[in-house]
């Protein structure tokens, strides 16, 4: 192996972590019902929904007296205190080329981080393993070009997509080959 293209979300940046805690402080600030975290987490399926439409159907179905962004803008100061997945440090610094790539909304992800590219990494697609949570995604696509495909489950399950390898966390990244 000599490279990793990383996916940020629920891979690297343990995304499930930042916006539990962004929750219980959110709702705590703006005293917001019990139901809203849970609600928040349905609507928001894994990241795949907008920000600005979660907080909108939830102003709506829950009868808010908050505006939308009011609300929204607590969610974009939050992603400045992001947590990262347990063992990422750990895994980056074992001296093999690392590129992050994500297909997450472009506000949100350039908070994060600035996307790499396997060209930049000097390393060829059949010597590149693809860590992901997201199996519709970044299993099947990065398969599609050549490249080996890691599954970090921590999002959706998997829907008939077929994984190189499945890892138990990211120190499993060490063990490919």
């Amino acid at each position: 192996m000599k490279a990793v293209l990383f996916d940020l979300d629920g891979t690297l940046h343990d995304r499930n972590a930042t916006i539990r805690d962004w929750l219980e402080v959110h709702r705590q600030e703006f005293a917001l019902p019990e139901t809203y975290a849970a609600r928040f987490l349905e609507l928001d399926d894994y990241g795949y929904r907008s920000k600005r439409e979660v907080i909108t159907r939830l102003v709506q179905e829950l009868e808010l007296p908050h505006g939308v962004d009011t609300l929204l803008d607590t969610y974009w100061l939050h992603l400045n205190h992001a947590r990262v997945m347990p063992y990422t440090h750990e895994v980056l610094q074992r001296g093999v080329r690392v590129g992050i790539v994500t297909n997450g909304w472009k506000e949100a992800q350039s908070r994060c981080l600035q996307v790499c590219a396997l060209e930049g990494l000097g390393a060829e697609v059949d010597s590149t393993w693809c860590v992901s949570d997201s199996p519709r995604n970044d299993i099947w696509g990065p398969q599609q070009i050549g490249l080996r495909a890691a599954w970090l489950p921590t999002g959706h399950a998997l829907d008939g997509e077929i994984p190189d390898a499945v890892l138990h966390d990211l120190r499993d990244v060490l063990l490919l080959d």
